[in-house]
C-alpha cells in the first residue's frame, strides 16, 4: 500500500478562528488535483466495489502458474492504487472541516470499502504460502515476475512463520482480543482517571490534565512545576496496580502471538515485520548506554544554570534559554527552507519550491479544520501537507520536517512502480529529520546574537534528548520487560517501578534526583503498547545525522554523498530498510551512527555552556 500519512492528529481545532472562505487559495492544498467533483468520485467508488472487487475474487485458489499470478498482482496493484487514491481524498476532504457531514460520510464509506479491499486480497499471500519453497523461488526468477520479486522474497522470509489454515485462522480470530490491553489503558488514562486542584503559578486553584502538566513543566515556578508533577504521577500511582496488569498483559499477548508463530522473541517477532535484524536494536541499545556520560553532563549543565542542588524530573523541560522568543511568518519560513536546505543540492530546492508554489500544503488554522501536522499522499497524487501554522520556531521546523517527508513521497512515486512506492517508517522518518537537523544547524551558524545561537542549539539537544536517550530509555525498559516474562518471572507494580528507577540513574547520572513518583513515568507511555515501535525514533535522527555529515562534513566525497542522498528519497520499498541505509553509506547494523550523534550531542552540550559562561562575563 503507498498511502503515506504521518505525524498525523484527529481532534478539532478551536472556535473563533479564520473561516476556511477567508483564506487565500495560496495557502490552501488543491484537492481538485485528485478529483473535480464528486461524479468522479462515485465512479471510482463503483469502480472499486463492482469490477475489481469481483474481478479479483476470481484469482482465489488459481495462483497456480506465473502467469495466472502476474495477472493477479497486476489486478492488485490497480485494484490498491485507486483504493489509495479514494481513501486519501476522502480523509483529507473530512480534515478540511471535520463538522462537513458529507465528508465525514465519504471517509466513513472509505474506511468499509477499504476493508473489503484487504479482505478481497488476503488470500494471495496465505495461498502462496501453502506453496513448496522451490516454487516460489521458480516464480521470483520468471522475467515477467521481477517487479515482484522483492514482495515474493519477503514472504519465503515468512514461510517458516506461517502456521497451517486452520492455525492461522485461529489466529485471526484472536485478533479481536489482542488489543484490549492497549484499548483499556487508553480508557483509564484518557477517560477514566482523574487528576487534583493544584496551586498555580499566581496561587489560583487550577484543575490538573495532561495539558496543564505539559505546560507547567516549562514555567520558571520550580514549586509549580513540582505541584504539577506530584499531581500527575500521584494520580497514576493510585492506579499502580492496574496499570502494571494492562502492561503484564500486552507483554504476554506480545510473547504468544511470537511462541505461535516460531520466533526466537516478541522483539525478534516484531522487527521481522520490516526485516531488521536484532542487532540493531541490541546496538542501539548498547550504543547509548556507552554514550550516557553526554547526558550526565548535560543534567550537570541544568543542575549549575538552573541553580539546583539536584534535577528532579520536572526540572527537565524548563527552557534554559530565558525570555526569548523567534517568530517567523510563513512567507519568510519557505525562504530559511529554501537557504538552510540547499545542501540537499538544486534539484531538492528547485522541487521544494515546486511545493511551495503548487498548493501542496494547507497551511493555517480554520474552523473545524485537523489539529496538528501531517503529510499524506497517494501513488497518483502529488504529496500533501497539513500544517496550523502559528508563525512559531517549531512552526517553521513542521514545516522543513513535513516538506522532508513530502518529497520523499514525491520523488519514490516519481521513480518507483507501485508495489514498491510503499515508505517503511524506518526509513521514512530519516528523511524529515535531516530535514530538521539541516534547518537548526543552519539557524545555529547564521544567529544573530547569543541569545537567538544559544536557543537553536539548545533546541537541536532537546531534539537529540528526546528521540535518541529519551526513546532508548523506553526502548530497553520494553525489552527487559519482555525477556523478564520470556524467563517466567512477572510484572507487579513495584517490579516495573524497580526497574524504571535503575533506568532513570543510569541514564541521568549522580546529580539527578529518581524522585519515588517518577518512578510511576512508565505508566504514561501509551507507545508501550505499539510492539517495540520506540527505537526507531532514534535509528530514524542517527541515520539522519550521518546523511547530514557525509553531505556537509569537510571529509568524503559531499557531492557523492548528496547524490546517494536524494537516491535514498527515491528507493521506497525497492530493497529492505537497512540495505536501502546502506546504500546510502549509512550502517544501523553498525554503532557507529549513533555513537556519532551522541558525541555531536556532547559538542551542543559544551558549546551551551561555553555561551553561557560568555553571557555571565565568566
Amino acid at each position: 500500500m503507498a498511502v503515506i500519512l504521518l505525524s498525523r492528529t484527529f481532534a478539532f481545532a478551536e472556535t473563533g478562528v479564520l473561516k476556511r472562505s477567508d483564506v487565500e487559495d495560496q495557502y490552501k492544498w488543491n484537492l481538485e488535483d485528485i478529483y473535480q467533483d464528486q461524479e468522479a468520485v462515485k465512479a471510482d467508488l463503483s469502480k472499486l466495489k463492482n469490477k475489481y472487487i469481483p474481478e479479483m475474487k476470481k484469482f482465489n485458489g488459481k495462483l497456480t502458474s506465473g502467469d495466472s499470478l502476474l495477472k493477479c498482482l497486476q489486478l492488485r496493484d490497480d485494484m490498491m492504487r485507486l483504493m489509495d487514491k479514494l481513501y486519501v481524498y476522502a480523509h483529507m476532504k473530512s480534515d478540511e472541516n471535520m463538522a462537513d457531514n458529507a465528508a465525514s460520510e465519504l471517509s466513513s464509506q472509505t474506511d468499509a470499502l477499504y476493508a473489503e479491499v484487504l479482505t478481497a486480497t488476503a488470500f494471495i499471500g496465505s495461498e502462496l504460502l501453502t506453496y513448496p519453497e522451490n516454487t516460489i523461488k521458480e516464480y521470483m526468477s520468471q522475467p515477467a515476475l521481477q517487479d515482484y520479486k522483492l514482495f515474493l522474497d519477503a514472504l519465503l522470509k515468512q514461510k517458516a512463520h506461517t502456521l497451517s489454515r486452520p492455525e492461522e485462522e485461529l489466529l485471526a480470530a484472536l485478533a479481536d482480543f489482542s488489543g484490549s490491553p492497549s484499548s483499556i489503558y487508553d480508557k483509564l488514562r484518557v477517560a477514566d482517571m482523574t487528576y487534583p486542584e493544584i496551586l498555580d503559578e499566581n496561587g489560583a486553584k487550577v484543575q490538573l490534565s495532561p495539558g496543564i502538566y505539559a505546560a507547567a513543566l516549562e514555567s520558571k515556578n520550580r514549586d509549580y512545576r513540582k505541584r504539577a508533577f506530584e499531581g500527575t504521577f500521584s494520580s497514576f500511582a493510585e492506579n499502580k496496580n492496574t496499570f502494571a496488569a494492562l502492561i503484564e498483559g500486552e507483554v504476554k499477548k506480545n510473547i504468544f502471538f511470537a511462541k505461535a508463530r516460531k520466533y526466537d522473541s516478541a522483539l525478534e517477532a516484531s522487527l521481522t515485520s520490516e526485516f531488521i535484524p536484532v542487532q540493531v536494536y541490541d546496538n542501539l541499545v548498547k550504543a547509548v548506554n556507552d554514550n550516557t556520560g553526554y547526558l550526565h553532563k548535560y543534567v550537570d549543565l541544568r543542575k549549575k544554570v538552573l541553580g539546583l542542588d539536584k534535577v528532579h524530573i520536572y526540572d527537565m523541560y524548563v527552557p534554559l534559554v530565558k525570555d526569548y522568543e523567534i517568530k517567523i511568518p510563513y512567507e519568510e519560513a519557505k525562504k530559511m527552507l529554501l537557504e538552510g536546505l540547499k545542501p540537499l543540492g538544486d534539484d531538492y530546492i528547485r522541487d521544494l519550491q515546486k511545493g511551495f508554489d503548487s498548493r501542496w500544503i494547507d497551511v493555517y488554522e480554520t474552523e473545524n479544520k485537523a489539529t496538528g501536522g501531517y503529510q499524506w499522499g497517494a501513488y497518483d497524487t502529488h504529496p500533501y501537507v497539513l500544517l496550523n501554522q502559528n508563525d512559531s520556531a517549531d512552526a517553521m521546523l513542521t514545516l522543513a520536517h513535513e516538506m522532508g517527508h513530502a518529497l520523499n513521497h514525491y520523488y519514490t512515486c516519481s521513480t518507483q512502480k507501485y508495489t514498491n512506492s510503499g515508505i517503511p517508517i524506518f526509513t521514512a522518518e530519516v528523511a524529515s529529520t535531516t530535514n530538521e537537523i539541516l534547518m537548526l544547524k543552519y539557524l545555529i551558524a547564521h544567529a544573530q546574537n547569543d541569545d537567538e545561537k544559544l536557543y537553536f542549539i539548545n533546541s537541536l539537544v532537546e531534539l537529540i534528548r528526546g528521540n535518541v536517550y529519551t526513546q532508548v530509555m523506553y526502548a530497553e525498559f520494553e525489552k527487559t520487560i519482555h525477556e523478564r516474562v520470556e524467563k517466567g518471572g512477572a510484572l507487579s507494580a513495584e517490579t516495573l517501578r524497580g526497574i524504571w528507577k535503575s533506568l532513570m540513574v543510569k541514564y541521568y547520572g549522580e546529580n539527578f534526583e529518581a524522585d519515588e513518583l517518577a518512578d510511576m513515568w512508565w505508566a504514561r507511555v501509551p507507545h508501550f503498547y505499539m510492539d517495540f515501535y520506540v527505537y526507531k525514533y532514534a535509528t530514524a535522527i542517527s541515520a539522519a545525522n550521518e546523511m547530514v555529515e557525509n553531505m556537509t562534513g569537510t571529509e568524503g566525497d559531499t557531492a557523492s554523498a548528496k547524490a546517494k542522498y536524494l537516491e535514498f528519497l527515491k528507493a521506497g520499498s525497492s530493497d529492505y530498510p537497512i540495505e536501502v541505509l546502506k546504500a546510502a553509506n549509512v550502517d544501523m547494523t553498525s554503532t557507529r551512527p549513533v555513537d556519532d550523534l551522541l558525541a555531536e550531542f556532547g559538542k551542543l552540550v559544551d558549546e551551551m555552556e561555553r555561551i553561557m559562561e560568555k553571557k555571565n562575563g565568566k
